[in-house]
């Protein structure tokens, strides 16, 4: 039984990576066409405006397309509850998707770095992680570390998490390969700490070729960038297998770098506003270490490195509570 699980994971790694880079090559050719183009963000290193102009961008849009059919088929077949398991595992996943579907959009029709307002962007994902949230709460006991806590102090802590990691792969998406890549790693170690529920290892497993498969296009020089959409769907996607597993803080440690991005960009902003002074050249810490003269391929190869050595270390010291 178990080799038969593992030659499906492999199967469904493949399946998807093959079929996300055939369907990835036809948006490309589709979003040239239609000059479809990524808008270099005013803050980011001066030099990506010439690199990375006239590349299409919204490359996520393939990834709810690509990865349907193995989210039905597995709930199908391994889901004890596979309606519920179903919306969280794809619904969610797209919902987010769609919010940064709209910022894109917005970003294209507007010929700007700047899409929808923080607000707005900030009120739909709490809507949508709040109403996800509450609707697995009806099948799972509010614990926190092991002990049971009120359920709305539970639900705050879980939209804080899911929320947080949506914004925390977007703002990770600013070199060729580093997002993609970083949530290969992400959904392996899912799949190898989830190996005891075989939905979510399988699922797991799926989206590592999904993330290969994009990453045949977007490793340096990229001929596309996954844009907010692919961000927030993957975001979305870590945190449902999390909550899917009854370990959503599993969440944190398996998004170890992402929480570094996001962290040098609070540092930042607080430093700035309260201190009047900047602790990195450039946030978030990606852009920093191209201002210090790092070459991006040696950025995005050290922070595969020091993400890996983060899961491990996290995971060691929250096993016992996670």
């Amino acid at each position: 039984m178990w080799s038969d699980i593992l030659y499906l994971c492999f199967f469904e790694l493949f399946f998807v990576f093959f079929t996300q880079v055939f369907c990835e090559k036809l948006l490309i050719n589709c979003l040239h066409k239609k000059h479809v183009e990524q808008v270099t963000k005013k803050y980011g290193p001066t030099w990506q405006e010439k690199e990375k102009i006239g590349t299409p961008s919204m490359g996520g849009c393939t990834f709810p397309i690509v990865m349907i059919l193995p989210i039905i088929l597995n709930c199908y077949l391994f889901s004890q509850k596979p309606f519920v398991d179903f919306i969280v595992l794809f619904l969610y996943p797209l919902f987010v998707g769609l919010i940064g579907l709209c910022d894109d959009l917005l970003k294209t029709l507007k010929h700007s770095s700047e899409g929808l307002r923080s607000l707005q962007k900030l009120f739909l994902q709490v809507f949508v992680t709040a109403l996800t949230i509450f609707f697995i709460l009806k099948w799972q006991t509010p614990n926190f570390f092991g002990v049971e806590i009120p359920m709305w102090f539970y639900a705050v802590i879980l939209v804080f998490i899911g929320v947080g990691l949506q914004n925390a792969v977007n703002v990770t998406d600013g070199l060729d390969g580093l997002a993609a890549g970083l949530s290969f790693f992400s959904f392996l170690a899912l799949a190898l700490i989830l190996s005891d529920n075989n939905l979510l290892m399988i699922v797991s497993f799926s989206t590592c070729g999904l993330c290969l498969g994009f990453l045949w296009h977007n490793s340096k020089p990229a001929t596309i960038f996954m844009g907010d959409t692919g961000a927030h769907f993957l975001a979305g996607l870590i945190f449902a297998v999390c909550l899917i597993g009854d370990r959503a803080f599993l969440s944190v440690p398996v998004s170890f770098l992402f929480g570094i991005e996001i962290l040098s960009v609070a540092i930042q902003i607080f430093a700035i506003r309260v201190l009047h002074r900047k602790v990195f050249r450039m946030s978030p810490i990606h852009h920093h270490f191209e201002l210090l003269g790092y070459s991006e391929t040696k950025i995005v190869a050290r922070f595969y490195i020091i993400h890996i050595i983060g899961m491990l270390l996290l995971y060691l010291l929250l096993r016992p509570l996670i």
